[in-house]
């Protein structure tokens, strides 16, 4: 049985661990709200891009991007967002299982032979996509890229997706990533980069700002769109970089709570513990008090 000053140490762990949890956590809901402000301020550069592409979709003229071109699909590459920082819970877990589950219908769709190279981003994720590697799968480790990343290093990596897009490197890119939606749901999904779908352009022609007004583009709607189009993508992949990093720190906030309040139900446990044997200890020296006045 512990002593009484080993109760009032485990005592003070306890507490003392509390208050480093509690602390995590409202770090990590600054870092959540500071995430939310980044996309709010993103919104504003999306959706001038969307009413831009709407009104050019809209002229009726046929367009030609490499970006949109579809063909057979032999070489797949897949990015996969995790985080850098642990104590997050079974964030990374959860996302590498999507994954392995992604990976596999891949295959199922394209055959057993189709080439998949796996872009992680994020150390935590590194490791275990690493053991995936052999046979038809690859693993590409690109340095500078982590799940921290700001604008820039997004774009040059976007840019490097699109160019191994374009040279026939990779015929299909897709990208795995936790979704945000509140600090107590995230959501794992899975976005087509590259080629640019009918159904993205379709949600551009239908946005906002697209009215009945007519529009002189000069040069011409083609060689606007084909600037548009990357502009387009790399605020995509900032949006994913941005809602997978709110994803992460969100994941910490509600397993930071989580070690909280088991913290503090072994604290109050062992207050009670502590209690019941200070009052016995005490118990005893009342009867040995007694003991010895009927002794005399």
């Amino acid at each position: 049985m512990a002593t009484l000053r080993e109760l009032k140490t485990r005592i003070g762990s306890v507490t003392s661990s509390e208050k480093i949890t509690g602390a995590m956590k409202m770090i990590s809901s600054a870092k959540v709200h500071k995430s939310q402000q980044a996309l709010q301020q993103l919104l504003p550069f999306k959706n001038q891009i969307r009413q831009i592409m709407g009104h050019i979709l809209s002229s009726g003229v046929e367009f030609h991007s490499p970006l949109i071109e579809e063909r057979e699909v032999k070489r797949v590459g897949v990015v996969v967002f995790g985080s850098d920082d642990g104590l997050c819970g079974a964030y990374n877990l959860n996302i590498f299982k999507h994954l392995l589950v992604e990976l596999n219908a891949l295959r199922q769709q394209y055959g057993e032979d189709v080439e998949l190279t796996v872009y992680p981003v994020g150390s935590k994720i590194v490791k275990p996509c690493l053991s995936l590697k052999g046979g038809n799968t690859d693993v590409r480790l690109l340095p500078g890229i982590d799940s921290k990343m700001e604008g820039k290093r997004v774009n040059d990596f976007t840019e490097m997706l699109r160019h191994e897009f374009s040279s026939g490197s990779l015929d299909l890119v897709k990208v795995v990533y936790m979704q945000f939606h509140s600090i107590a749901r995230q959501r794992l999904a899975v976005d087509v980069l590259f080629p640019v779908s009918a159904a993205t352009l379709l949600e551009q022609e239908s946005g906002e700002g697209n009215d009945d007004r007519l529009y002189l583009f000069e040069p011409d709607p083609n060689s606007i769109f084909n600037e548009l189009l990357p502009m387009m993508v790399q605020s995509t992949m900032n949006e994913i970089t941005i809602e997978n990093r709110a994803s992460e720190q969100a994941a910490r906030v509600m397993a930071m709570q989580s070690a909280n309040d088991n913290a503090k139900k072994l604290q109050e446990e062992l207050q009670l513990e502590y209690n019941k044997l200070r009052q016995q200890s005490i118990t005893t020296e009342l009867l040995d008090i007694l003991g010895g006045q009927v002794e005399r």
